[in-house]
């Protein structure tokens, strides 16, 4: 898609002197006294923020932070924290802003504040057309810079964009969008794609909206569960969804019918409980037992997705293959992820298990793009049209 940057508007010089409004995401991990425990996303936030600095702007950031109530301030849902963690990244003082949305506030060019919880405005998450109108005032350029925002058509992600001045794609946007680009608009060839978690049900518009696209579809955990079901095997007192086994037939059909595969487990790892000291044995997927429990794909299963992975021109991963959290069901993941890391395939990964998966196996550096959205990365595997990418688009017409 296109959109106006904002790396070209700051160096067209534009910005120098400009109010830049940056829309990023700093929804931050926080323990019970409210210290952060974990900065990623502060972090991520700061290239957006150094490049309006170093183009001579005056600049102003916004984030939501947790799930306050519109128009009811408490102090924990307040983003002191954050201001205090940014203030020290960016080696400056960067001022906390309450009450901030009629503009009663001043920013100098070359300073940064921070406007408090943009969720405790009234008419942000629906949206308000009255305070899309007021944010847009407060700026001369927006900056969309907070992509698991991005499925959500609010203030400071939408109204905003479609009242200031400019409405732009910061760095971290603008990198999301190159990447979902180049894996699923125009991808190397073969795509793979894997779609993993526990319920058919939460992920069924993705898997046909995939089945239409990719060349493999591989199905892990509770999903592969019920697609061996609709191919016909037993699979005991598995999490399984039997009441969508047509669905899946009807996926693994749509992909035979383009010469494409949904590759069922041929062996799995079963265990008699859902616990970490349970004791796993692996079998032939035509062996398992009306008690068993399948926790994981089995090592020639494992195997032969890992052959199909080193093969792929691109890698869509979604979800872990199995109970990855316990040492004794992780083989399958950690050969998914190895296979991944070693791949020549452009792989972008996305959601919180999958993340997670990658950080227990330390491949970060090896996967090409890894997702910063939840929620948003699952709506573009969807096939849907994010809001932040719509109005972005529609406002360089």
């Amino acid at each position: 898609m296109s959109a106006l940057r904002f790396s070209d508007v700051c160096a067209s010089g534009f910005a120098r002197g400009k109010r830049v409004f940056i829309r990023a995401d700093l929804n931050v991990p926080r323990d019970d006294a409210g210290r952060i425990t974990e900065d990623t996303r502060i972090r991520a936030s700061l290239p957006a923020i150094q490049m309006a600095l170093d183009a001579g702007a005056a600049v102003m950031v916004t984030s939501h932070l947790g799930r306050p109530t519109e128009g009811a301030f408490k102090p924990e849902d307040s983003l002191a924290p954050v201001a205090a963690r940014l203030g020290e990244l960016l080696d400056r003082p960067v001022r906390l802003v309450a009450n901030w949305i009629d503009g009663d506030f001043s920013v100098a060019p070359g300073e940064v504040v921070l406007l408090e919880n943009c969720r405790l405005n009234v008419g942000e998450k629906k949206n308000s057309p009255e305070l899309a109108k007021k944010l847009g005032a407060l700026c001369d350029i927006f900056v969309h810079d907070a992509f698991g925002t991005a499925h959500r058509a609010e203030g400071t992600t939408y109204g905003i964009a479609e009242t200031a001045p400019i409405a732009s794609a910061g760095p971290l946007l603008a990198a999301e969008m190159d990447a979902i680009a180049k894996a699923l608009a125009a991808p190397k060839r073969p795509l793979v794609a894997i779609v993993a978690g526990s319920k058919v049900s939460t992920k069924l518009t993705i898997l046909k909206s995939l089945a239409n696209n990719v060349d493999n579809l591989i199905v892990g955990g509770g999903i592969a569960n019920t697609f061996m079901l609709a191919a016909g095997l037993k699979i005991g007192k598995s999490l399984a969804e039997a009441d969508l086994v047509n669905e899946a037939k009807a996926v693994i059909e749509a992909m035979k019918a383009r010469g494409a595969e949904v590759p069922i487990p041929t062996d799995v790892v079963t265990a008699k409980a859902f616990a970490a000291d349970a004791p796993a044995t692996v079998k032939q997927a035509t062996e398992v037992a009306d008690d068993d429990l399948i926790l994981d794909i089995g090592p020639q299963t494992a195997a032969k997705l890992a052959a199909q992975l080193m093969q792929a021109g691109t890698i869509v991963w979604n979800g872990p293959v199995g109970v990855f959290e316990f040492a004794a069901f992780e083989g399958g993941t950690k050969t998914i992820a190895d296979a991944i890391a070693k791949s020549s395939a452009f792989s972008i990964a996305g959601g919180g298990d999958t993340l997670a998966a990658i950080a227990k196996y330390g491949i970060e550096k090896d996967v090409g793009y890894i997702s910063t959205g939840g929620g948003a990365f699952l709506e573009v595997l969807e096939g849907k049209t994010l809001p932040a990418f719509e109005i972005l688009e529609r406002r360089t017409t």
